[in-house]
């Protein structure tokens, strides 16, 4: 079994001089939900090699058993400084893709082709495909074989307007989660700011907020059809 696990490589906060990135609970967590199950992990990115973290995700209080395990696992950080170019990659070598979410997402995987037609093509061949917190955003440019939103009439979850207004950056992302999902058709639902939620639409995975991710990344595995 092999997963694709797909991060940003956009770093800037909007206008606002800071630095944003993936967010690392969003990305170790998962990582080790895969390792722990003896499935392998790859690790791509729109511009390949080391993809920025978002110094945020990594202060105290936004630290977790999967973070600190991460932070001291050699392999762990070899895998993140090495990300494939997500234009190399081909989805007929992997099970499934997961994406981690953090704010760089919505400015440059959202809007990237690749990204596009990665998840277009995961569903295609009929493989899951989950995604957290701001990272449900970057299915808004993906379309169903016959023009519509992807996710029109497909039950979804992302982080919520309330949790953005919480963090402060209402006006400073590109747009919001929530509201983008909404406008494209999705059926929207969510629980309290920071809960775990996770929704499952046949193949479709989507976590609100970072302690969804452990969450997500187990449904995903359970998704996957098992292999002798």
């Amino acid at each position: 079994m092999k997963i694709l696990t797909v991060v940003t490589s956009h770093d800037q906060l909007g206008n606002t001089g800071r630095k944003t990135g993936f967010w690392l609970e969003e990305l170790a967590a998962p990582y080790y939900v895969f390792k722990d199950a003896g499935v392998e992990v790859v690790l791509a990115s729109p511009k390949g090699g080391q993809p920025p973290l978002d110094p945020k995700s990594n202060e105290p209080d936004f630290q977790t058993d999967a973070t600190r395990r991460f932070e001291v696992d050699l392999q762990a950080k070899a895998d993140l400084s090495n990300t494939l170019r997500l234009d190399t990659v081909n989805i007929t070598d992997y099970d499934a893709v997961f994406y981690p979410g953090g704010h760089g997402p919505l400015w440059d995987l959202a809007e990237d082709q690749h990204s596009i037609n990665l998840i277009s093509a995961t569903l295609a061949q009929e493989k899951p495909v989950a995604l957290v917190c701001h990272a449900p955003g970057v299915l808004r440019h993906v379309k169903n074989p016959d023009g519509t939103s992807l996710v029109q009439g497909k039950k979804v979850t992302g982080f919520t307007n309330s949790e953005e207004a919480g963090v402060g950056l209402t006006e400073v992302v590109p747009f919001l989660v929530e509201d983008e999902l909404l406008h494209h058709g999705a059926i929207y639902s969510k629980s309290g700011d920071w809960q775990s939620y996770v929704v499952q639409d046949g193949l479709l995975i989507t976590g609100q907020n970072p302690a969804s991710s452990t969450e997500a990344a187990r449904v995903l595995l359970q998704t996957l059809p098992l292999k002798s």
